[in-house]
């Protein structure tokens, strides 16, 4: 397994207009990775695509978990990926 790497997630339950899209910038910037962040239209999920060294990757996975103060994560559902897409920052699409 190479140190680098990424992986695509859904995040799910309360997680939309609680900051959790400006959670996870901060945090993804602190830990050096790259991706983006966005709502779903549905109202209730996040999705995340975060690339960058594997124990950082891990760390912010463990955040998406918890989240901010006024969340209340139900699950969070993960798929590993090489992590080459070539992002440059981490920033929230719409």
């Amino acid at each position: 397994m190479t140190e680098y790497g990424g992986w695509h997630a859904l995040v799910l339950g309360r997680v939309q207009d609680v900051y959790f899209r400006q959670f996870v910038v901060e945090h993804a910037r602190v830990l050096g990775l790259v991706g983006f962040v966005r709502n779903l239209p549905d109202g209730h999920s996040l999705e995340v695509t975060a690339e960058g060294p594997r124990p950082a990757l891990a760390e912010l996975l463990r955040l998406l978990e918890v989240g901010p103060p006024r969340a209340r994560v139900e699950r969070v559902e993960v798929e590993w990926t090489e992590g080459v897409t070539g992002f440059r920052d981490f920033q929230i699409r719409h």
